[in-house]
């Protein structure tokens, strides 16, 4: 990657919002959970030991920062040093050990921990659909296991308790040939046919409403991302597709309820739109962000991962940004959507080039047209692609 290219924003939720965090130098009660559970992961030693005297049991000091970072890194986040909520939700997750606790699907609360996931990887792993790996008992996750139970003699309530979990620990992965849910995937995007005719896919302006993300002057991130959202609007309708927008030009819904209106569209593909802003004079490029984890294992999306960087390329290929790469993360509104999905920063306004380029209206109708040709050349059979930057829109049109 150049190194004018920082890899995600500094101090902000995925999102882009402000939110409370905790970094070096805080001390008190939150601090001091954040080190017992990276005590319990094992990424600090015990209170107590040499190596940490009780009287720093709730100080961010540099060890804490240097552990955070690290799963930070493993776990696919945003890698700053810095507690915000996300990370904190992911370090509470982790908490959780497969047989830990008793797991069922709750309508009014959604259980969520490294259990679920490791539960819902069984189950794909056995052949039964659960969904997404997203660590979170969803009804998918629950009719899954119902399946699994009906088939092994079990009772089939739904819930995975003390003999469910043994039945699990005794058998082994029975089917072969990949990942099941990446076959799925796959198979679903082939079967979907190669035109964008009827294609569904959700565009997510980021920010909105109050929250105007980055800005310089008068210019906000929430305007750009909106106006490129909808000049991609334009241009899928006009190939015959459908695009939905998770907010409108004053809407600012969460991520949660972003992900949620993407899966009740039952859409095939989610791109999430944004613009980046950096301390360093020399950051500056696109970048794009499919699910997955920063280690390279565990779970992922391998269509996510393929728009991801078809993406990056069309848009380098039409405009002067930098390539910044494609990168594994395991941002809220990346896991939490059932269908691929990408996010794209299309850019930073911190930097005067970047910043001229934004400001144009042409560069904004090519980033549309950029995003076009990447989402019908992932549709289309391998034999008929055409080479990057080469794709003829103009077909597309009705």
């Amino acid at each position: 990657m150049n190194s004018g290219c920082q890899n995600g924003p500094v101090s902000r939720s995925a999102d882009g919002s402000s939110e409370p965090e905790l970094r070096r130098g805080d001390s008190g009660a939150g601090v001091a959970d954040v080190r017992e559970i990276l005590t319990s992961l094992g990424l600090l030693p015990e209170a107590g030991v040499p190596h940490l005297p009780v009287i720093h049991a709730a100080e961010f000091d540099s060890a804490v920062e240097l552990a955070v970072r690290h799963f930070q890194q493993v776990r696919g986040l945003s890698v700053d040093g810095v507690v915000g909520r996300e990370t904190y939700d992911a370090m509470t997750a982790a908490r959780w050990r497969f047989g830990d606790r008793l797991l069922q699907h709750s309508v009014s609360r959604l259980m969520h921990g490294d259990d679920v996931m490791t539960l819902q990887e069984r189950l794909i792993g056995l052949g039964y659909d659960a969904g997404k790996p997203d660590a979170v008992f969803s009804e998918a996750t629950a009719r899954a296991l119902r399946g699994f139970q009906a088939d092994y003699g079990l009772i089939v309530d739904g819930t995975c308790g003390p003999a469910t979990i043994r039945a699990l620990h005794q058998l082994s992965r029975v089917v072969s040939g990949g990942r099941p849910q990446l076959l799925r995937q796959e198979a679903a995007l082939v079967n979907s046919g190669p035109h964008l005719f009827g294609k569904r896919v959700v565009i997510d302006p980021g920010h909105g409403g109050p929250d105007k993300g980055h800005m310089v002057g008068e210019t906000t991130e929430s305007d750009l991302t909106w106006d490129i959202a909808s000049r991609i609007e334009g241009q899928l309708a006009a190939a015959g597709g459908t695009a939905y927008l998770t907010r409108g030009r004053r809407g600012n819904p969460t991520t949660t309820e972003r992900a949620a209106l993407a899966n009740a569209t039952d859409a095939d593909l989610l791109l999430s739109l944004h613009v980046e802003s950096h301390p360093s004079a020399h950051a500056r490029g696109v970048a794009t962000y499919y699910f997955g984890t920063g280690s390279g294992s565990g779970p992922g999306s391998s269509v996510g991962e393929n728009l991801a960087g078809m993406l990056c390329r069309e848009v380098v290929s039409r405009t002067s940004l930098l390539d910044c790469g494609t990168h594994a993360k395991s941002w809220e509104l990346l896991r939490l959507t059932r269908m691929p999905a990408v996010r794209m920063d299309c850019g930073y306004l911190s930097h005067p080039v970047d910043r001229r380029m934004l400001l144009d209206a042409r560069f904004r109708s090519t980033i549309a047209q950029a995003v076009l040709a990447a989402i019908q050349r992932l549709y289309l059979p391998v034999a008929e692609d055409f080479q990057t930057g080469a794709f003829d829109l103009q077909p597309l049109r009705r």
